[in-house]
């Protein structure tokens, strides 16, 4: 049974993968030889507040979103008379409330 590429009689195909594994293995060089060292141009504790701003406007957007299902789910449940659809929409709504203001929430327990 030979049909493995190193076992092959056809010179074509042989030469085809080798020329693919040559131009894998300069990329692989260049790459990793030609990566170069980045540095913070400022202050590195401005990259992080940046990043935290970034991150706490991420869960605001989250906490929307929840906010707004959760109204939906409230106003879905007094339409249908359905208890059990009102209680959860309103844990949402409670939920997306909490997630909303996770970051005033933080900074009053922090201080």
């Amino acid at each position: 049974m030979r049909n493995t590429l190193h076992e092959t009689d056809d010179p074509k195909l042989r030469k085809k993968a080798w020329v693919v594994f040559a131009v894998y293995a300069m990329v692989v060089v260049v790459m990793t030889c030609g990566a170069a060292c980045v540095f913070a141009a400022g202050d590195p504790i401005s990259a992080v507040n940046n990043l935290s701003a970034f991150i706490f406007s991420l869960i605001r957007a989250i906490g929307l979103i929840l906010l707004g299902l959760g109204v939906m789910q409230v106003g879905l449940s007094m339409k249908s008379h359905d208890p059990s659809q009102r209680a959860n929409g309103f844990l949402t709504l409670a939920g997306g409330i909490i997630i909303t203001f996770t970051k005033e929430i933080l900074n009053l327990i922090v201080g």
